[in-house]
């Protein structure tokens, strides 16, 4: 069993109410031109919907090495998060799982799998012993799409 997590709660109200990202830029407004991953609530956007774009870092434990910003896609108005489980309109996009360890650095577990059989290769990467965590991201991109710990 796995809890699957969108964008940290706090990160995203601050690029909203501040419209900087993490790193200070300005905050960039979309319109969706449709099927954009949309990382509040873990599905592809629809053709017209206002999203906003910017960095996001995702929450590590503090001063490790592997921290990683990159560009994700956001509601610009507060939405109902995530339905739970693993994204159903992901399911068979090709995704690394990044896995991560009580320090915040890189595992070995983290692999590349295709999507045919997400549950079981997210359950597979955190029984590894020593995992806490694992970050999904676009294979293509390297962009953060959401978090998976253990229930």
């Amino acid at each position: 069993m796995f809890t699957v997590h969108g964008l940290d709660p706090k990160a995203l109200d601050s690029a909203r109410r501040t419209g900087l990202d993490v790193s200070g830029n300005p905050v960039q407004p979309a319109i969706a031109a449709g099927g954009e991953p949309v990382r509040c609530c873990l599905r592809d956007a629809v053709a017209g919907e206002a999203l906003i774009l910017f960095g996001y870092e995702p929450v590590l434990p503090g001063g490790t090495p592997y921290r990683e910003i990159g560009a994700v896609f956001a509601h610009a108005e507060p939405c109902a998060g995530p339905a739970g489980g693993y994204p159903a309109q992901w399911r068979g996009r090709k995704q690394v799982l990044r896995a991560y360890d009580e320090r915040g650095w890189i595992h070995p577990a983290t692999r590349v799998h295709d999507g045919t059989d997400p549950e079981g290769v997210v359950e597979a990467v955190l029984a590894e012993p020593g995992v806490v965590r694992a970050d999904s991201r676009n294979v293509a991109y390297g962009c953060y799409m959401f978090t998976v710990t253990r229930a």
